[in-house]
């Protein structure tokens, strides 16, 4: 087992539940959450400001320019991007400690320059993504279908913001799959397959 795991996901998919269960099926670290308290702790700011940064990373751009006329902001950068830039150290660290399985946060874009990463992403039909979250994630089942949207947008936001490139795009990852055409587990099983036939190509 050589390579390190970036799964990015729709709100709803069950791609962090498949991202578990495919770091304890390969018998690797993941990181999701901890991330955050990682990069808390390395970087001195709360944790509060991580789990906001999709919500900061969309209006940094304007935030600077109105608050300090230019887009340098404080000490050369807004406070989003210094939480972004925290956050991608913590991963790049992560990912050269060996083999592991991180979600989201753009680690796909952060890990572009090493040589043993595979970046999945996983999608699913609207039907299916309404039922987990409301079963799952307890929204009302009447706004589940505008919040998954909204939750989307702020993460397709946050991933065009910092990395220029299209989220959710084919050409972003090594494989792209709907995971309740064939099922959670099934999913798990395959991509511990595409990891496996990686590592041995």
């Amino acid at each position: 087992m050589k390579s390190v795991i970036t799964i990015s996901r729709q709100y709803g998919s069950g791609g962090r539940f498949i991202a578990k269960l495919l770091a304890e099926k390969l018998g690797i670290p993941y990181y999701d959450n901890e991330l955050i308290t990682m990069a808390a702790k390395e970087s001195g700011y709360s944790e509060a400001i991580f789990e906001k940064a999709e919500q900061l990373s969309t209006h940094s751009f304007l935030y600077s320019l109105s608050m300090f006329g230019s887009t340098d902001g404080i000490y050369g950068l807004p406070l989003a991007d210094k939480v972004y830039i925290a956050q991608s150290e913590i991963i790049k660290k992560c990912a050269l400690e060996g083999p592991c399985v991180i979600v989201g946060r753009c680690s796909d874009y952060v890990l572009k320059d090493f040589d043993n990463v595979l970046n999945f992403f996983i999608y699913s039909d609207e039907k299916s993504k309404i039922e987990r979250a409301v079963k799952y994630y307890g929204l009302d089942a009447d706004k589940a279908a505008g919040e998954l949207k909204k939750k989307d947008k702020k993460r397709a936001n946050y991933y065009n913001y910092y990395t220029s490139q299209n989220w959710g795009g084919y050409d972003n990852y090594h494989l792209s799959i709907n995971s309740d055409a064939v099922g959670i587990e099934a999913t798990v099983e395959l991509l511990a397959s595409y990891v496996k036939a990686y590592d041995n190509k």
